[in-house]
């Protein structure tokens, strides 16, 4: 940006008229400033002014100097521990300046209560941030972004912000700095935090001979890389000059090469400042008695490094070179700049205003036609037209829409977990974020509804059977009513129904849970989609609560009937077995026993005549009454065992029986027959819990809102206005706050149109100087 050109001289009645337009100028965008705080608005902010350097650069000495008044800590070292905002507010009725410290941002903490907010003396207030600086200089953390705030009225100051920043830190590299280290990226942190918005303007000081040393700039340049809004200050130029032997080093000094520095800069070249050293007090140390012998200090120091910097040069200094020189310089340029910057707003300003004052004669003509209809039948009619906009509303939500900001309503699966609860069965097993599709989306309605029946299913779905002990199977045998055998079929049954049971009935209370959690935040959302269209009313916030109470309990109890008619299909499905229906994958179990007694076939093969002994000494064992049986036939068993192919598949089926129904010990083959059948039916049972669950969820909680809400909705307003019209509909309370809000919106309009004819008298007036000019 190039420098301000300088103006022309003007009569004294054209400088007084452009003294008049200046101080209109401030008052309007005071009035402004404060409009938009009463109705919480957003105005024309006050352009700020950022002071970024190292520590040591003299930030809060230039500072002061700017203000013509001392009121901070400046010293070697690191003095400046907490930013320091300076409020500046233009008042033509103070002739000093009316100084006023507040509280940081946010609540006001233990150091701070005492202080806030009181009118201060300039002696007072450098003394509280001493203390503060000197605190924070013992304390753990070094600095605090929380911002010292003293607020100036002075009717020599613009309506301006300049914050005075903790000095940035270049710490020595290695381990043992690192507590320095650590403080420097704060100071850094803190820094770019406060030059990053675009409006800021930036007082970047450099105390360098050399501007290839770019220490600040280094920092500056990462939130403003052209310096299109940076003013570049070369500091202690006082301290310089005596540096440069030669005339050629100066030259380069005061105009360095675009090489090194860019024309892009903000005011096209540097500054050159020097602050005399010394403090304002009646103390023994003090240098000047008054704030007037400092500012006298600064204009002489201002003449005497223009004559030292023309004694090295040979020559004298060009206009626009002694326009650079000095705090007074600096100030005049930083004035005329915030000038540009007001000038600037006000055509931007003037048609907000007209847009509000629209805005505001809308809602008083609103206002006039509420009060002008407070009768119950257009009350009541406008109560059915709420109704009717509020179901419209949820059903867009369930379908789908964009309207609603994400940002606000929408939750990820974490935050969704956290208020509606996780899905985790006995072992607490979950599945990780990464697995759930849209898991880091901020979703609401029905894409959230969809979102949580994704997870039920995906998690349900991926559990296992749960493992199965040897005491389980013996336990789970018992005893028959009529042998003492073993029936491995009923043991794998009793086994597998327990376990189904008390795996999925907690993610079924769980599903519900957070469904109901997911539908009820289906309220809020309408009420500002309701608001958003302006579709309210002075009952409004009435019925919204009467409304929410009737989804509560609507939706609770639907959810409730929904989970029951669940759990009786649980019940009945881990009750009685129905293979043709539990065991779902025949062919699978067809496998694993043909694999488990494959060993046994290719033994029998293999010894015939072994196997065939063992059989009969066997089944001679177990029969009780084998004396029943003729030896004749035994003899014709073993003689046609021994010499047929058919040994094999008896053999099997006898030692098969022999495994699983006449012997109690749980031998391997018994056991892995238990697990396969236990495995067989639990996955069956899961498939069919999955299946009936998500289906009866969206039949008899998510429909009902859809088709029978409605109905119930209206039968609750039509109750309300039978027996409860006077709770909805209070006419005399409503006539008294539609009077308050119809005389608070009177004078709102009225304001409004005097800052419009005011803003529209400035820029007349600015126009009619230009042209002059």
């Amino acid at each position: 940006m190039a420098t301000p050109p300088p103006s022309a001289p003007l009569s004294p009645d054209a400088d007084a008229e452009a003294e008049e337009a200046r101080e209109l100028l401030y008052e309007a965008y005071n009035e402004l400033q404060a409009l938009a705080a009463e109705l919480g608005g957003a105005a024309a902010p006050a352009p700020a002014v950022v002071v970024v350097g190292h520590q040591t650069d003299g930030k809060s000495a230039l500072v002061e100097a700017l203000m013509g008044f001392q009121f901070n800590h400046v010293g070697g070292g690191t003095k400046t521990r907490r930013p320091v905002a300076l409020h500046l507010r233009f008042n033509p009725r103070c002739d000093a300046p009316q100084c006023r410290l507040l509280a940081g941002p946010g609540d006001a903490d233990e150091d701070d209560a005492g202080v806030a907010g009181r009118p201060m003396p300039l002696a007072n207030i450098q003394a509280y941030i001493e203390a503060e600086n000197l605190r924070l200089e013992n304390d753990p953390c070094q600095f605090s972004e929380k911002e010292i705030i003293i607020k100036v009225e002075y009717k020599h100051c613009p309506n301006l912000t300049i914050i005075d920043t903790p000095g940035l830190i270049l710490p020595a590299p290695g381990r043992k700095n690192r507590v320095l280290q650590s403080q420097a990226r704060a100071v850094e942190s803190l820094v770019h935090a406060k030059i990053q918005h675009k409006e800021t303007i930036v007082l970047c000081l450099e105390d360098c001979s050399d501007w290839s040393n770019a220490t600040t700039r280094r920092v500056v340049m990462q939130d403003d890389p052209d310096l299109a809004r940076t003013v570049l200050v070369s500091t202690k130029l006082d301290t310089k000059i005596p540096q440069f032997a030669r005339p050629s080093d100066v030259e380069v000094f005061l105009h360095p090469p675009t090489c090194v520095l860019d024309v892009s800069l903000l005011g096209d070249s540097p500054f050159f400042t020097s602050v005399p050293s010394g403090r304002v007090g009646s103390f023994h140390e003090a240098v000047f008695r008054s704030n007037e012998e400092f500012k006298k200090a600064i204009s002489l120091r201002e003449l005497e490094d223009i004559a030292s910097i023309e004694d090295k040069l040979g020559r004298s200094l060009t206009r626009e070179e002694k326009d650079r020189i000095g705090v007074s310089n600096l100030r005049l340029f930083l004035e005329e700049l915030l000038r540009k910057r007001y000038i600037e707003g006000v055509p931007l300003i003037i048609p907000l205003l007209e847009k509000e004052h629209r805005n505001t004669t809308r809602k008083l003509r609103e206002i006039c036609q509420e009060i002008s209809d407070l009768d119950e039948a257009k009350l009541k009619e406008k109560a059915q037209l709420f109704h009717d906009s509020f179901l419209t509303k949820l059903s867009l939500l369930l379908k789908g829409m964009v309207v609603a900001p994400p940002d606000k309503f929408g939750e990820t699966l974490i935050n969704e977990r956290i208020d509606g609860g996780t899905f985790t069965g006995s072992e607490n097993f979950q599945l990780p974020n990464k697995m759930m599709p849209n898991a880091g989306m901020r979703l609401y309605g029905g894409a959230q509804y969809h979102r949580a029946m994704a997870e039920f299913r995906l998690v349900v779905g991926s559990i296992k059977c749960p493992p199965i002990t040897r005491e389980e199977i013996v336990n789970a045998c018992g005893v028959e009513d009529i042998h003492d055998g073993t029936n491995y079929s009923r043991t794998a049954c009793v086994i597998a129904v327990a376990k189904a049971r008390d795996t999925f009935e907690p993610f079924l209370h769980q599903l519900g849970f957070r469904l109901l959690y997911i539908l009820k935040r289906l309220i809020p959302i309408s009420v500002y989609l309701l608001e958003k269209d302006d579709e309210r009313f002075s009952s409004h916030v009435v019925l919204v609560k009467r409304v929410q109470a009737a989804f509560k309990r609507f939706a609770e109890s639907t959810e409730q009937s929904c989970r029951e008619r669940c759990m009786e299909d649980l019940e009945s499905t881990t009750r009685y077995v129905t293979w043709s229906l539990h065991n779902k994958n025949r062919a699978g179990l067809r496998h694993f026993l043909n694999s488990f007694v494959a060993p046994e076939q290719l033994s029998v093969n293999t010894h015939t005549a072994h196997a065939t002994a063992g059989l009969h000494e066997q089944s001679s064992r177990l029969n009780d009454n084998k004396q029943d049986r003729p030896k004749g036939d035994l003899k014709s068993d073993c003689s046609s065992d021994s010499n047929s192919p058919s040994v094999v598949p008896e053999t099997r089926l006898v030692d098969l029986l022999d495994s699983t129904l006449w012997n109690r010990r749980l031998v391997p083959s018994s056991e892995r027959l238990v697990y396969a059948l236990v495995h067989q039916i639990f996955h069956g049972i899961k498939e069919h819990f999955l299946v009936t669950t998500e289906l009866k969820f969206n039949c008899f909680l998510l429909m009902p809102i859809v088709d029978k809400l409605p109905v119930l909705l209206r039968q609750d307003l039509e109750s309300a206005f039978e027996d409860e019209l006077g709770s909805i509909f209070d006419v005399t309370q409503l006539r008294q706050s539609l009077g308050q809000r119809k005389r608070a919106l009177e004078i709102e309009l009225k304001r409004i149109k005097r800052l419009k004819e005011k803003f529209g008298e400035i820029n007349k007036k600015l126009n009619s100087l230009q042209v002059r000019q």
